[in-house]
């Protein structure tokens, strides 16, 4: 989604301003094309921290991002912790969002795409009946956990499994992982809301930085690369790898042109 300068101050503003914003309460020098802008001296409530907390706290994902791209005020009010761990929450009906991101992106979504179980793989497991045990497609089991055939999760200490009913997600507690595998911040979700501390995705609450350099490892082998070349994809992606690959993948697709043109 984008952020910063998709929309003017106006399309922001038509968000927050209520029904009792008629014509007729507005001065006579205005016309109907007026826009009230945060950056406007004679508006100094849309400036006002306390007053932005209590607008801020009614918007949804989308719209919080947005707030944040206006100005320095609303950017320091809408990146809040708990104010964006309520409109996280929120629509989902969560309890609870445990972890810190590493990627500022993390919050910008919080569609079911953004969640996933925890499934710890056992003896006999396939990725067949996984997909029959939770209702979802055997191809989004893969694509989440970038696996390319059935044996890959016999390498692996658990899969992610893609949430396709969000009941599921009502009253429940989620953990912010950097998955290895799937290559992405998940909002992952435990039996009981307790993480399986044998698992050696526990290493992300214990120590991101070293979670962050095996996802950057993977990330520069994916992409068959050097370190300093990988190293500018995930800056310029905010420490998101996918973002990262999506933007590798289209510059090489614009060498291949260019070089055939």
């Amino acid at each position: 989604m984008g952020c910063c300068c998709d929309e003017d101050d106006g399309d922001i503003l038509r968000h927050l301003m209520t029904s009792n914003f008629t014509p007729e309460t507005l001065p006579s020098s205005s016309s109907s094309s007026t826009v009230i802008s945060p950056m406007n001296s004679h508006f100094s409530a849309l400036s006002s921290t306390d007053i932005l907390r209590i607008i801020f706290e009614k918007l949804p994902v989308p719209d919080l991002a947005r707030a944040r791209c206006v100005c320095r005020v609303w950017n320091s009010v809408a990146s809040q912790r708990d104010i964006v761990t309520k409109a996280f929450l929120a629509p989902l009906k969560l309890k609870n969002v445990l972890g810190d991101p590493l990627s500022g992106s993390f919050w910008r979504d919080n569609t079911l795409g953004k969640f996933a179980i925890s499934h710890r793989v056992m003896r006999g497991d396939s990725v067949a009946s996984l997909a029959v045990k939770y209702s979802v497609q055997v191809m989004d089991i893969k694509r989440l956990n970038n696996m390319m055939s059935d044996h890959g999760i016999y390498s692996r200490e658990r899969l992610l499994i893609p949430i396709s009913n969000p009941d599921i997600l009502i009253n429940r507690t989620c953990f912010v992982e950097l998955d290895v595998f799937a290559k992405r911040e998940v909002a992952v979700l435990y039996p009981d809301d307790v993480p399986d501390r044998r698992s050696t995705y526990m290493a992300y609450r214990m120590s991101s930085e070293e979670s962050k350099k095996r996802v950057f490892d993977s990330l520069k082998k994916s992409m068959h690369v050097d370190n300093d070349t990988a190293q500018y994809y995930w800056t310029v992606s905010n420490g998101d790898p996918r973002a990262a690959l999506a933007e590798f993948s289209a510059d090489l697709q614009w060498d291949r042109q260019v070089g055939h043109a």
